[in-house]
């Protein structure tokens, strides 16, 4: 069973109350955390504080479009390669292809079965979420088990903490990518428990000093006013 913030997070967004709460509740009943968003203002600021793991997007909102939200997230670098899948009523093949050429990473014709969107969500996070589904880790010389919870540099055991772990595991699943405070506060300790900021730099500290116990570089590196990332 995952814990709470080894859980997966996918951000709904819909303007539909009714469609949106059906969603919320079969992704919750297989296990991620879910966030809520009803237009797309709201969408882009949710994917600026927490970095969810993948997006199920309606086309057609209020505001900004789905379309347009899906533009903007994939021309950034830091959010291209955030999995999306897009939700609309338009089923003709133009609007297809647009919606995919606008950089969707998969496209659902409303209405859908809800098993069908369930098991295309689970296969994207198998793409982007390694970890969560069981799959060893690996970068350079060290190695991350999630299966049982073991880690290893040039083959020898490292002991690290739990919340060391969680930290590891999501340099680990993104290599180079940079990570806030605020969005590993968010992944790694979840959205429910209030922690200062500075917390993170103490267990970061920590993973550092666990990384390099048997020598080797620290593969951590410090991003000036922005984060962390892994190499």
């Amino acid at each position: 069973m995952l814990t709470h913030t080894e859980q997966p997070t996918v951000l709904i967004v819909e303007d539909e109350p009714a469609q949106r709460e059906v969603l919320a509740y079969n992704l919750e009943a297989e296990g991620f955390r879910v966030a809520k968003a009803e237009n797309g203002d709201e969408a882009l600021m949710l994917v600026e504080e927490m970095a969810p793991d993948l997006i199920v997007l309606d086309w057609m909102l209020p505001s900004v479009s789905g379309i347009e939200v899906c533009r903007r997230l994939k021309t950034r670098n830091d959010t291209r390669a955030m999995p999306i899948i897009m939700l609309s009523a338009r089923a003709e093949e133009v609007d297809r292809v647009r919606g995919l050429e606008t950089g969707a990473d998969d496209y659902v014709v409303k209405p859908y079965s809800v098993i069908e969107l369930m098991a295309r969500v689970r296969a994207l996070l198998r793409r982007t979420r390694p970890a969560s589904v069981g799959q060893t880790l690996e970068f350079e010389d060290i190695r991350l088990d999630p299966e049982t919870h073991k880690v290893f540099r040039a083959d020898q055991p490292l002991k690290l903490g739990p919340t060391e772990f969680r930290l590891l595991s999501t340099f680990m699943e993104k290599p180079g990518r940079v990570w806030s405070r605020e969005q590993l506060l968010d992944r790694v300790w979840g959205r429910d428990i209030y922690v200062d900021t500075r917390t993170v730099d103490v267990h970061i500290g920590r993973l550092r000093k666990a990384l390099c116990q048997y020598g080797g570089e620290d593969p951590v590196r410090t991003v000036r006013g922005a984060g962390y990332a892994l190499g």
